[in-house]
């Protein structure tokens, strides 16, 4: 089979078993560059100077759902955190409202089947950082009623109740809040997600956890030895817990040549006073004008695949998942430049011999069914026992 006939039959497989993608960051890009007006970022048509999303993108990537990321900086705090928060979910509902022929909101695995069946994009939310509850389980509940569906225990810093990947260890995993939040996740039927935390708090969320985890964008630690990735010894427990890693398209997460890379760039961004997560084409502009300098190591559909090989290898078919992370990086691999690239990928994987049952278990059922498990989980524990009220 040629490649153009692989491309094709890549695109006929997410046709019919569309991306399920873990997370996207555009609310927190249109805050970011246009402080949510709509009319300025019309997603509706192409935003490709702007952004890594849009609907004609989305369409030509096969997305069939979307998790979108309600992020806030981790240096929010207290009730600025949790005003953001609102603030992005309230963005993603004006998106809904906007483009209702292409986007439908999406609260449980049954919305999401139900959206593919008519054409549209079912549209999720995932609170990026457990600072955005301001260490509060009734702002947890809040957030879930609001159609929050998944919670990353941290960004990039430690907080109160549990370590970052990317920060100094402060508890050894979680504390005993930490772990009560995960146990108030699982009761009203909020995925846990992984994605940014210690290795030490992966392991204490999994074995709290009587629903499954996700890792809504992390790849491989054995492929590139990177803190944001999933060892291996972790990827070894989702069989039995039920979860799904997906993998993320970050270079710098994916391809060891990038790390320092990426750093330096990062770096180069904070002495102009950008934050290093910035994405505005302002920020962009001074990336290109560095990697002048430096030529950027660059990923590829290849690299990315490299990391679903081992995954699947380590955790099995029916626990791997895609999160491209899209307009939350400022580079992304070759390929994959946006959200119309996972054709690329799956063909990429076709090349590898993978079949189309195992694509589509990577592509749509899995990410369906971690959802599903755990609304069942939910309904069991609340016949249990009512909302706890526990605090630090």
């Amino acid at each position: 089979m040629s490649a153009a006939q692989r491309l094709e039959e890549a695109r006929g497989l997410l046709a019919e078993h569309p991306v399920v993608d873990g997370h996207n960051d555009l609310p927190w890009a249109l805050r970011n560059q246009v402080r949510y007006d709509l009319d300025r970022r019309d997603i509706g048509a192409d935003q490709s100077a702007y952004l890594h999303t849009d609907i004609p993108r989305l369409r030509a990537g096969g997305v069939g759902a979307q998790f979108w990321s309600v992020y806030v900086r981790s240096d929010f705090a207290g009730d600025e955190a949790v005003s953001a928060t609102l603030e992005q979910i309230d963005a993603v509902g004006q998106l809904i409202d906007r483009y209702p022929g292409t986007l439908v909101r999406a609260l449980t695995a049954d919305d999401m089947e139900a959206a593919r069946e008519g054409g549209r994009i079912a549209s999720l939310m995932g609170a990026e950082g457990g600072h955005s509850i301001n260490n509060s389980l009734a702002t947890l509940r809040a957030l879930h009623r609001l159609g929050v569906r998944y919670m990353t225990l941290t960004h990039n810093d430690t907080i109160d109740w549990a370590d970052s990947a990317t920060d100094e260890p402060r508890h050894g995993g979680l504390t005993d809040f930490g772990r009560e939040v995960v146990r108030e996740m699982n009761r009203v039927g909020m995925l846990v997600d992984l994605s940014h935390v210690a290795a030490t708090t992966m392991r204490d969320a999994i074995a709290v956890s009587s629903a499954p985890v996700i890792f809504s964008h992390s790849s491989a630690r054995a492929v590139c030895d990177h803190p944001r990735n999933v060892p291996d010894d972790v990827l070894e427990l989702l069989p039995v817990n039920g979860g799904v890693a997906m993998a993320a398209f970050v270079p710098k997460f994916i391809l060891p040549a990038a790390v320092e890379w990426t750093a330096a760039a990062d770096e180069n961004l904070r002495a102009h006073g950008f934050h290093h997560l910035d994405t505005s084409p302002e920020a962009m502009e001074l990336h290109r004008a560095f990697e002048a300098g430096r030529p950027r190591p660059v990923a590829t559909a290849a690299t990315v695949a490299d990391h679903l090989d081992h995954m699947r290898e380590v955790a099995g078919v029916d626990h791997i998942g895609i999160g491209g992370d899209y307009d939350g990086t400022a580079f992304t691999p070759s390929g994959l430049d946006d959200v119309a690239g996972y054709p690329n990928l799956i063909a990429e994987l076709l090349a590898r011999g993978w079949s189309r049952a195992d694509l589509a278990k990577l592509t749509w059922s899995n990410a369906v069914r971690a959802l599903r498990d755990a609304e069942a989980e939910a309904r069991a524990l609340s016949a249990s026992r009512g909302p706890s009220n526990a605090h630090l």
